[in-house]
């Protein structure tokens, strides 16, 4: 696959600046560094970005996720690897990432269970990282990054 254009990111200084200060927002608000990380490959699966997928999984591995873990994460619901406060995130990720799929894009029974697990700040960093990662993959994926 060849790049439509030069991903506008790398060219545009002014529109990284924003996006890496977007993610450090987030990742400075006290959400675990592994649901983060979690979040941006999950996002990434279900928008089809071959780069922040590989680049995510990569970064989960290095800090040690398991094989089980990584392979299972699109099928999380049926799993036991995930921790109650994870899947709470992952079902929050995928709600606001698939905003059009449904009338009621992100059901209070979701950011309820988020919000059980998380508090105010880490709700905003959640928030945050779903947003962050979200446009990365639009970028990403709109000009056919390899």
């Amino acid at each position: 696959m060849e790049p439509r254009i030069e991903n506008p990111v790398m060219t545009n200084p002014r529109a990284m600046k924003g996006l890496q200060m977007l993610a450090s927002a987030a990742k400075d608000a006290g959400l675990p560094h592994t649901t983060a990380l979690l979040v941006e490959l999950r996002a990434s699966q279900i928008n089809g970005c071959s780069v922040c997928v590989d680049m995510h999984s990569r970064e989960l591995r290095a800090e040690g996720e398991s094989d089980a873990r990584l392979m299972t994460l699109a099928a999380w619901r049926e799993t036991p690897y995930f921790s109650d406060a994870e899947r709470a995130a992952l079902a929050l990720t995928e709600a606001a990432t698939r905003l059009a799929d449904s009338q009621d894009a992100v059901p209070d029974e979701i950011w309820d269970e988020a919000a059980r697990h998380y508090d105010d700040q880490q709700l905003g960093a959640l928030v945050l990282e779903i947003a962050s990662i979200n446009a990365w993959n639009r970028i990403n994926v709109i000009t056919r990054q390899p």
